[in-house]
């Protein structure tokens, strides 16, 4: 598969595989990801929101043992197997949105968190229980190694 590097604005370089092939083989998974509209439904009551972004998200989605070799890529150094899954492979967002579900699924059924691939929304009516709240998301999140960069919103 090919490896090129793009530049980003910070003038660093992030290196992209060309998973094409690899994708059009992939069988797909159907897994839905939540619809906005019904994000914002579900947050419409709320005043006070903390949006945490999870950095590196699909990068925490290990590559099931014994597959690592299917995403396989060359370099001039030798060829590499990735062991997580990287941006890119077309389940990468649907796997990724199933993983967070299942971490947080109690939680979203209390309709005050609410998520979407990568972005965490921690809503209620009034600051009596949002910190403890958002700080249970984030014990969450670091039990599995995922970053987290909160910013509270009135």
């Amino acid at each position: 598969m090919p490896v090129f590097f793009v530049g980003k604005k910070d003038g660093k370089k992030r290196m992209v595989q060309d998973y094409q092939y690899l994708n059009e083989w992939t069988v797909k998974n159907n897994y839905p990801l939540p619809l906005i509209s019904d994000i914002l439904e579900n947050m419409g009551t709320k005043k006070i929101f903390t949006k945490m972004d999870l950095r590196w998200g699909y990068n925490n989605v290990r590559i099931k043992k014994g597959d690592e070799w299917k995403a396989v890529f060359m370099t001039p150094e030798g060829s590499f197997e990735p062991t997580v899954m990287f941006f890119g492979l077309t389940n990468s967002p649907a796997t990724f949105q199933a993983m967070m579900n299942e971490l947080l699924r109690d939680l979203t059924n209390t309709g005050k968190v609410a998520v979407f691939i990568d972005d965490v929304i921690v809503g209620t009516e009034t600051e009596e229980g949002h910190d403890e709240l958002v700080a249970e998301v984030i014990r969450r999140l670091e039990e599995n190694d995922l970053y987290v960069k909160p910013e509270k919103y009135k």
